[in-house]
């Protein structure tokens, strides 16, 4: 008998390269060491393991950023959200 296939760990990438409209999960919070506070910050904004999160639009030049965590909807400068490390979860809905 054939051992299960194994299925590979989806792929991490910053909350900045997520698809517009598509529903991702946060993996990580991994802030710059200049900035240790954003942890706390984004933390506090719902950015945590595990949460959902969708990007909703981006701005002229890409900055800002506007995404949607449970029922808030936060603007968050591209430094910020390059912080947040997502995994995809699904397509985007309609």
């Amino acid at each position: 008998m054939t051992p299960p296939a194994h299925t590979p760990p989806p792929t991490r990438i910053p909350l900045t390269d997520a698809t517009l409209g598509h529903l991702v999960t946060v993996a990580a919070v991994q802030t710059p060491a200049g900035a240790p506070e954003w942890a706390g910050q984004l933390c506090d904004l719902g950015f945590v393991p595990g949460e959902p999160v969708r990007l909703m639009a981006r701005g002229l030049g890409g900055d800002p950023l506007v995404v949607r965590v449970g029922h808030s909807t936060y603007a968050l400068r591209r430094a910020e959200a390059a912080c947040v490390w997502v995994v995809s979860e699904a397509a985007p809905r309609g």
